[in-house]
C-alpha cells in the first residue's frame, strides 16, 4: 500500500526474502551441520544472558552497600555463602561463561560458514549448468561479462555475506529478544524506558536500508557491464589494437567505472550517517535508564547490581541495531546480488522437453522439414515455410547468400530452436518427442568456430564423445580427420595443452580437431558448419579429405559458400530469402541455368582467374 512505513527486514530489503525463499531448498541436505550451529548459537545467546551476573553478586552481596540492606542479593542460596567464597565463585564462574560463550560462538561460526559455503557452492554449480541450458536466443540478448559477475561475483558476494553479515545479526537478534524479556522481568517500567528509541532506531535502519539496496543495485548492475566490456575488450583484443581504438575502449569501461564509484561513495555515506544516528539514540536510551534506574536504586526497589544488570542489558540489547546500521550495506549488497542471481535462475530455457518427451533410440538418419517455418519474435519468418525429405546416408549441401536461413535450418535440426511452424523429424518422428540431450547425442556438429578448452588436445577430442574413449580411439580419430600427423610433431604430442580457445593452433588445426571429435561421436546425423572457410589451399584440402571420410555413412548437411565443396554433395539445396529456392544435384542445378548457376559461374570464373594472376 503506498505510503505504508517499512516495519521489517522483508519490506526494507524486498529482495531478501525472494533469494532466502529461492536458496531454502539447498539447505535440506546440510540440516544436520545447520541444527548443530543453530543449536550452539543458542547457547552463546544464553551465555552473553548470564555474563553480567557475576558481577551484580559481587556488588550486592561482597561490596558492602547501605542500599542493598547490608549486603543481600536476595537470593537465599547466595547470601548464605561467605563473602570471600562467593568472590572466587563470581570470578571463575565469569571466566566459565565467557569460555563457554567462545567455545559456542566458534561452533555456531564453523557450522554456518560450512553451510553457507556448501550451499552457495551448489547454488553456483547450479547456475552454470542452468546457464548452460538456456537457449541460444537468451545467449544472444545476454552480455557474457555481466552473466560471468553473476556467477562468480554476485555468487561470492552471498557466500561471504552468509558469514560476515547475516550470522552476527540472527546472533543479535537472539541476543535482543533473551535480554528484553530479562529487562521486562526485572523491572518492566524501566524496561520501556529504555525502549522508548527503538521504534526511531528501527524506522531510521530500515529507511535508509531500502536507500542503500537501491544504490547497490545500480552499483551491482554498473559492475556487470563494466565485467561485460572488459570481457569484449579483451576477446577482440587484436582488433581493438588493429583500429587502435584502445582509448574508445577505455573510456566506455571508464564511464561504468565512474559511476559505479559514486554509487559506492553514497552507500558508504548513507551506512556512516545510519551508524552514526544509532550510536547517538543508543546514548539517550542509556542516559534515561542510567537517571531513571538510579532514582529506583535509592528508592530502594532494585539493587546497585540489578541497575548494572540492566545497563549491561541495554547496551546488549541496542547490539542488533547497531549491527544493523553496520551491516546494512553489506545485507543490501547481498539482497542486489542475490535478486541477480534468483533472475537468472528464474529465466526459462526456451528449449526443453516436454512432459511426454523419451529418450531418442538409434536413428537411421532419415531427416524431413514439413512446411518448418522460424521466426525471432513476432517478425517476419526468417526462414520457411520449408519442406523437404533427406533419405538416410545423404550427403546435402545448404547453400545460397548471407542470411538465407542456412545456420538457421541446421540450428532446427540440433534444437536451438525449435520452428515457430510446423515440424523437423528425424525417423518420422517430431524431434520434439524426444529428450534434448539424446537427440543432440544423435547428432554430430563441426562448427566454422572450433571450441577449444584448457586441456590436452587428446582431451579435446575426446571431449563430447558421449561414451569413454581410449587413447587408442582417440589416435584413430585423429588419423581420419587428418589430424594425426601435426599431432605427433609437437613436443608433447596428443598431450599437448591447448592454450585459451586454441590460439596456439591455426585454424585448419583447430578444425581438424573437431572433425576428429565427430568420428568419435559416431552419431548418424552430421552437421557441418562452413568447415572450410579461412583455410588456405594446403589446409582446405586436409579438411575437405576428413569432411567427406567422415560424412561416410551419415546423413550430413554441410552450410557452405564454397560451391567447390558444396558440388560434391549428393544434393544441394540452395536458400534465398529464408525460402528454398532450388533443390537437387550439382549437375541439375547447373543445368537448370538458375540462381545456383550464376553463383557457380561467378565462382569458377573468379577461381579461374586468381589461378591465372597467380601463376
Amino acid at each position: 500500500m503506498a505510503g505504508r512505513r517499512p516495519d521489517t527486514i522483508a519490506t526494507a530489503l524486498p529482495g531478501l526474502r525472494r533469494v532466502i525463499l529461492r536458496f531454502a531448498p539447498y539447505l535440506r541436505p546440510h540440516r544436520a551441520v545447520l541444527a548443530g550451529a543453530t543449536g550452539a548459537l543458542i547457547g552463546a545467546t544464553l551465555m552473553r544472558l548470564l555474563e553480567p551476573w557475576p558481577l551484580k553478586f559481587v556488588i550486592d552481596r561482597v561490596v558492602p552497600s547501605s542500599v542493598a540492606g547490608g549486603g543481600g542479593s536476595g537470593v537465599a542460596a547466595i547470601d548464605g555463602l561467605d563473602p570471600m567464597t562467593l568472590l572466587a565463585l563470581c570470578a571463575s564462574g565469569l571466566v566459565a561463561v565467557i569460555a563457554l560463550r567462545a567455545v559456542f560462538q566458534y561452533l555456531a561460526t564453523i557450522g554456518f560458514a560450512i553451510v553457507g559455503n556448501r550451499v552457495l557452492t551448489d547454488v553456483r554449480g547450479a547456475l552454470f549448468r542452468h546457464m548452460q541450458g538456456l537457449s541460444l536466443a537468451f545467449h544472444s540478448r545476454a552480455r557474457t561479462g555481466d552473466l560471468t559477475t553473476r556467477l562468480i561475483g554476485d555468487v561470492g558476494m552471498l557466500k561471504e555475506i552468509m558469514v560476515t553479515a547475516a550470522l552476527p545479526l540472527v546472533a543479535n537478534a537472539l541476543v535482543l529478544v533473551g535480554m528484553l524479556g530479562v529487562m521486562l522481568w526485572l523491572d518492566w517500567q524501566l524496561a520501556l524506558i529504555a525502549l522508548i528509541p527503538l521504534p526511531l532506531l528501527w524506522f531510521g535502519s530500515v529507511r535508509v536500508g531500502r536507500k542503500i539496496q537501491t544504490v547497490s543495485r545500480k552499483q551491482r548492475k554498473l559492475e556487470g557491464d563494466m565485467a561485460a566490456t572488459a570481457a569484449e575488450a579483451m576477446a577482440g583484443m587484436r582488433t581493438v589494437q588493429a583500429l587502435a581504438i584502445e582509448d574508445r575502449a577505455a573510456q566506455s569501461f571508464d564511464g561504468a567505472n565512474r559511476k559505479s564509484l559514486q554509487d559506492g561513495v553514497k552507500a558508504k555515506r548513507l551506512a556512516a550517517g545510519l551508524e552514526r544516528g544509532v550510536d547517538l539514540l543508543v546514548a539517550l536510551a542509556t542516559a534515561l535508564v542510567l537517571y531513571f534506574g538510579a532514582l529506583q536504586v535509592l528508592r530502594g526497589r532494585i539493587t546497585p547490581g540489578d541497575l548494572i544488570v540492566f545497563i549491561t542489558y541495554l547496551k546488549a540489547t541496542f547490539r542488533p541495531i547497531r549491527s544493523y546500521a553496520k551491516y546494512t550495506a553489506r545485507l543490501a549488497k547481498a539482497s542486489a546480488a542475490g535478486e541477480r542471481v534468483v533472475e537468472l535462475l528464474d529465466e526459462l530455457p526456451d528449449i526443453r522437453d516436454t512432459p511426454e518427451a523419451r529418450p531418442a533410440p538409434d536413428l537411421r538418419g532419415e531427416v524431413a522439414f514439413e512446411a518448418a517455418a522460424f521466426s525471432y519474435g513476432r517478425g517476419a519468418p526468417v526462414l520457411g515455410p520449408i519442406t523437404v525429405h533427406v533419405a538416410p546416408g545423404t550427403r546435402v549441401a545448404l547453400t545460397g547468400p548471407s542470411g538465407a536461413g542456412k545456420s538457421t535450418l541446421s540450428g532446427l535440426m540440433l534444437r536451438l530452436y525449435d520452428p515457430t511452424a510446423g515440424r523437423v523429424l528425424f525417423d518420422g518422428t517430431d524431434i520434439r518427442d524426444f529428450t534434448v540431450e539424446s537427440l543432440r547425442l544423435q547428432t554430430s556438429l563441426v562448427p566454422q568456430e572450433t571450441l577449444l578448452f584448457r586441456a590436452t588436445l587428446a582431451e579435446n577430442i575426446a571431449l563430447g564423445a558421449g561414451r569413454a574413449v581410449t587413447r587408442a580411439e582417440i589416435e584413430d580419430a585423429a588419423r581420419r580427420a587428418n589430424a594425426h600427423d601435426f599431432i605427433v610433431a609437437l613436443q608433447d604430442g596428443y598431450d599437448t595443452q591447448v592454450a585459451e580457445r586454441g590460439a596456439t593452433l591455426s585454424a585448419g588445426q583447430r578444425q581438424r580437431i573437431a572433425i576428429a571429435r565427430a568420428v568419435l561421436r559416431r552419431s548418424p546425423i552430421l552437421i557441418l558448419d562452413e568447415p572450410t572457410t579461412g583455410l588456405d589451399g594446403a589446409n582446405e584440402a586436409a579438411v575437405e579429405d576428413a569432411i567427406w571420410r567422415l560424412a561416410k555413412g551419415r546423413t550430413t548437411f554441410c552450410v557452405t559458400h564454397d560451391l567447390g565443396l558444396a558440388a560434391q554433395a549428393d544434393r544441394i539445396l540452395y536458400l534465398d530469402g529464408g525460402k528454398l529456392v532450388e533443390d537437387g544435384s550439382h549437375a541439375e542445378l547447373v543445368a537448370r541455368n538458375g540462381a545456383y548457376a550464376r553463383l557457380w559461374r561467378i565462382q569458377t570464373n573468379g577461381m579461374e582467374a586468381y589461378h591465372a594472376f597467380t601463376g
